[in-house]
């Protein structure tokens, strides 16, 4: 796949994402790359999130490859289950990583508004990238959104949230899963030709 033909959009979780957060570095080194912009980074409303998501999608032409993390993940299930079909078409796949477990029991208060979380197939090909020691979802838990989402799964091991506090700043190793989706996009366009 042509990068120059593809747009990457970053969609960070609850708070943002830091400059020294590895989808900050991410946006910075791959070629045409945008961040969802939230209007409040610290009481998220589904309904604003899933908003600005369909915004920037429908703002550019382009298919694009979505990278979420944490709470980012979700509201791209989000989207994706109520998208219109025009906005769906735009996106050829997701790398979803660190999925927040909004359903879980010691869920912070102000992302419970974006529970439950949906459990369709998303539209377009999607990796998933969990650890096995990560607060915001169990592994058990990540593997579950993965076979609910129809995503390929990988779990890491002691990658805690997969965030700049677990020592994730660059994580130059998540290319090869953007990669890997990128390669699993090309297979299927090749077989629709």
């Amino acid at each position: 796949m042509r990068s120059e033909a593809i747009r990457y959009l970053i969609v960070p979780g609850w708070q943002g994402s830091a400059d020294d957060h590895w989808q900050s570095h991410w946006q910075r080194s791959l070629p045409n790359s945008a961040r969802v912009e939230q209007l409040d980074w610290l009481t998220p409303r589904r309904e604003d999130w899933v908003a600005a998501l369909e915004r920037q999608i429908t703002a550019d032409p382009r298919p694009a490859i979505l990278i979420a993390h944490s709470l980012g993940c979700v509201t791209v299930a989000h989207w994706a289950a109520q998208a219109p079909i025009a906005s769906l078409r735009r996106v050829q796949g997701a790398l979803l990583v660190a999925p927040a477990d909004v359903q879980r029991p010691n869920c912070p208060e102000a992302l419970r508004n974006f529970a439950p979380i949906p459990r369709h197939l998303l539209p377009f090909p999607s990796q998933l990238v969990g650890s096995d020691n990560d607060s915001a979802a169990s592994a058990a838990r990540a593997i579950e959104l993965a076979r609910e989402w129809g995503s390929e799964a990988a779990i890491l091991s002691g990658a805690g949230h997969i965030n700049v506090k677990s020592g994730h700043q660059r994580w130059e190793q998540g290319f090869a899963y953007l990669f890997r989706l990128q390669s699993r996009i090309e297979q299927q366009l090749r077989r629709r030709a």
